[in-house]
């Protein structure tokens, strides 16, 4: 099952930051698993006709913002090459409410309802990440803080949780353990200190960014005597993450201050009131909720 895709929409997952192969991989293997080896969707077979066409209706069953609408639109195509037309779709990003509808598509009804639930499984899941970075964007206005995601991604979702996070509003941190460096609790044991951590990577990889875990106030300053401009504070109170904003305001070293540990939606706008630049949340990936999409069929 490997039908053919529109070159616009290839080159609209590419420009979306998206690694097209690899969400083309991801996509077959979904509709493997509903579809192995040379099966067939018994139930649309058995009880629809071969020349059936329809018109699928994407819809909001709540309030939101849709994400994965171009890769719901990709499974289509896979599984019905031309023979499916995507006739509107909203795009990701946009903000819906209940009742609204975010994809129109017409084609054989039989090969709708084998691509439905993986077309949906892809797009609901990245609504709701859309949707619940859209919630911390929203706990944040008015605030020069910014909501980061985190690498606490599903396995194989990266790069298509990353998107999500970047269409609800958020903004990425590192994509690899190579893209940058992060030195964490178990990195200042390992190597003596916050500052031998850090000048150990700087002395290696002195092309990459360095970010560095801090977990009081004098390491704080140690990083920023050494040069750190780049500090996570983990899992602070908001008194002390003020004073950390001011330790830094009052140092030669410019940094910018990233929160984390603990943090809840109901914390957002205290802790981006202590002049912190981001707060990064690894519950946009890892626990969120999905977002309640649809497909409603209607005969042509």
């Amino acid at each position: 099952m490997n039908g053919q895709v529109p070159q616009a929409l290839r080159d609209e997952l590419l420009a979306a930051g998206l690694p097209y192969d690899d969400v083309v991989a991801h996509v077959l293997r979904g509709l493997e698993e509903d579809l192995p080896g040379d099966a067939v969707d018994v139930t649309s077979e058995s009880t629809i006709a071969a020349d059936a066409r329809a018109e699928g209706v994407f819809a909001a069953r709540e309030d939101g913002v849709v994400a994965g609408l171009g890769v719901a639109a990709l499974v289509l195509h896979l599984v019905l090459g031309d023979d499916v037309e995507v006739i509107d779709r909203l795009p990701d990003g946009s903000r819906v409410s209940a009742g609204d509808v975010v994809m129109r598509v017409s084609g054989p009804t039989r090969g709708l309802l084998t691509a439905e639930r993986t077309a949906l499984n892809f797009a609901s899941h990245l609504s709701g990440v859309a949707t619940a970075t859209s919630h911390w964007v929203a706990a944040l206005e008015g605030t020069s803080a910014r909501v980061l995601d985190t690498r606490k991604t599903l396995p194989g979702f990266r790069a298509l949780q990353k998107y999500a996070v970047r269409c609800g509003g958020g903004v990425n941190h590192r994509h690899s353990l190579a893209d940058k460096a992060m030195v964490k609790d178990n990195h200042v044991i390992a190597a003596g200190g916050v500052v031998p951590a850090f000048e150990a990577v700087r002395a290696a990889h002195p092309d990459l960014p360095v970010e560095v875990e801090v977990t009081d106030l004098d390491q704080l300053r140690d990083l920023l005597e050494a040069g750190c401009t780049d500090v996570l504070l983990d899992n602070m109170d908001d008194a002390t993450m003020a004073e950390a904003v001011r330790i830094t305001a009052a140092s030669p070293t410019p940094a910018t201050l990233e929160a984390s540990g603990g943090l809840t939606l109901g914390r957002a706008a205290a802790v981006a009131a202590t002049g912190v630049d981001f707060i990064s949340v690894g519950a946009l990936t890892h626990s969120v909720d999905v977002f309640d999409l649809g497909l409603d069929l209607q005969d042509l």
